[in-house]
């Protein structure tokens, strides 16, 4: 009997690692995953964080581009890029160190839906929707079958350093990237005319609807700027989250629009991202995971 408990627990938690997708191009198929802690495809954690608790800490990282920044002088470019040594370095040390990815639909649906989640669950957000997350920074989570969450920029769709659509559209058709909007052009909502309000946060989302062929019902408030009546906008929409640039790693259902992020910062050292993570939220062995309901045909 504790075998099988074992066996319908774990199978509660698979909601993170599945079979090596297809229909992504080849430019996003890099070389298998390394050895070590690392989970290969469709193997699932022994440990999780059990469904049910109200509050939960759960570190949701802010990168935007991955790249070596062009121009020496340009600051702000500095602090918004992450080089891809230091971006393969941070990915390499949460998987050594049992860090799972997970999306932002994953956390929704541990409030949501009583889904667990893995032991030690992160969220990698990659905003505005630039190129390199494609060319870049995919390849290295793909090669440890890391979940993620891409924020685009609707209307800036095939504009030079941006992601085309077919990239995002095979982005999320591997089932390791989800995708959220981040409006149409980027504006500052807590500052938008009501008319200019419902488009960035209406429009953006139909766009990627379309694109996609499924719902899009998480958000990122561009320069984490947003007001109560942005929240209402969102809600009216049909969003269930939003993520802002409040620091810190703790949510809860109650929240759920204004969502905290940890930024990584460009030229940032490991010992500071790994500050940043902050307390591992407490996990349990699978197999003390509540049983899930039992349908009328079962028997047993």
């Amino acid at each position: 009997m504790l075998a099988l408990t074992s066996v319908v627990a774990l199978a509660a938690v698979g909601i993170w690692y599945s079979a090596q997708p297809a229909g992504v191009s080849s430019a996003v198929r890099p070389s298998p995953a390394p050895s070590g802690a690392v989970l290969a495809a469709g193997a699932q954690p022994s440990i999780a964080v059990p469904p049910g608790r109200a509050e939960i800490r759960v570190p949701i990282l802010e990168y935007h581009y991955i790249r070596v920044n062009p121009d020496p002088s340009d600051r702000l470019g500095y602090n918004l890029s992450v080089t891809p040594d230091d971006f393969a370095a941070q990915m390499d040390w949460l998987a050594a160190n049992d860090y799972h990815p997970v999306t932002i639909a994953d956390l929704r649906d541990y409030f949501k839906l009583s889904t667990p989640l893995p032991s030690r669950p992160v969220v990698l957000t990659f905003d505005d929707g630039y190129a390199d997350f494609y060319s870049t920074a995919f390849p290295v989570l793909r090669a440890h079958h890391f979940k993620s969450v891409a924020f685009i920029v609707s209307g800036f769709l095939n504009r030079r350093v941006y992601m085309n659509p077919d990239q995002i559209a095979a982005l999320d058709r591997t089932g390791l990237v989800e995708i959220g909007s981040h409006t149409v052009s980027h504006v500052n909502l807590a500052t938008a005319a009501p008319a200019d309000l419902a488009l960035q946060v209406g429009q953006s989302k139909s766009t990627l609807e379309a694109l996609l062929g499924h719902p899009v019902l998480d958000f990122c408030y561009p320069s984490g700027a947003f007001n109560s009546t942005v929240e209402e906008a969102l809600a009216a929409a049909g969003y269930q989250t939003a993520t802002t640039e409040l620091p810190g790693t703790e949510h809860s259902w109650a929240d759920a629009l204004t969502w905290s992020r940890v930024r990584v910062g460009g030229g940032e050292k490991l010992t500071d991202f790994i500050a940043g993570l902050g307390s591992p939220e407490p996990a349990v062995p699978a197999a003390q995971l509540p049983m899930p309901a039992r349908s009328a045909g079962m028997v047993g």
